[in-house]
């Protein structure tokens, strides 16, 4: 008989930390510049975008490795809402570290632009320059943007209480062995 799995394994807890500061870099990097009209911006722009094609290519390895990976079941004693809400939002933290980019790339094809990921290949625009989809998919970035803050938000809140209140050993399963 195998043994339940108490912690995720290495692999999704380097996943979750090495992703968790990116996406808050290029979330903080990504409010920044929108505010800011300074010297640095272009610079940090061409990071945001090369970072965000790594994104991309993380969050899809992660997912892959999150389908196969085993990993602990929520507590027994979970409220039914609980568990659905736990399971939903990572449904849609998903949903949201794979729209980011995709609407990122699309909106800077709309503007016409190559996507230079640091100086090592181009992803090339996937359309011509059109004002009106670069305006969609601006307001995509931005508000799959909130959403995803708001998602950050309510996920460490979630981790809080689990480690804090409940102390339930769900925090430590994404934090140790």
């Amino acid at each position: 008989m195998t043994q339940p799995v108490t912690t995720f394994p290495l692999s999704m807890r380097i996943f979750h930390w090495g992703m968790a500061a990116l996406v808050l870099s290029m979330i903080f990097a990504g409010l920044a510049m929108v505010q800011s009209l300074q010297t640095w911006q272009p610079t940090v722009l061409a990071l945001h975008k090369a970072f965000g094609v790594v994104a991309l290519v993380a969050v899809l390895l992660r997912l892959i490795n999150r389908l196969r990976s085993r990993v602990p079941a929520l507590p027994a004693d979970l409220p039914g809402w609980q568990v659905f809400a736990a399971k939903a939002s990572h449904v849609l933290l998903y949903a949201a570290l794979f729209a980011m980019p995709i609407s990122g790339y699309l909106m800077q094809s709309a503007a016409g632009r190559a996507v230079d990921v640091f100086g090592v290949f181009m992803l090339p625009p996937l359309m011509s320059a059109d004002l009106v989809w670069y305006g969609v998919f601006r307001e995509m970035h931005s508000w799959v943007a909130y959403a995803l803050i708001a998602l950050l938000v309510v996920h460490i809140a979630a981790a809080l209480q689990h480690g804090l209140l409940r102390q339930d050993g769900v925090l430590k399963s994404m934090w140790k062995r």
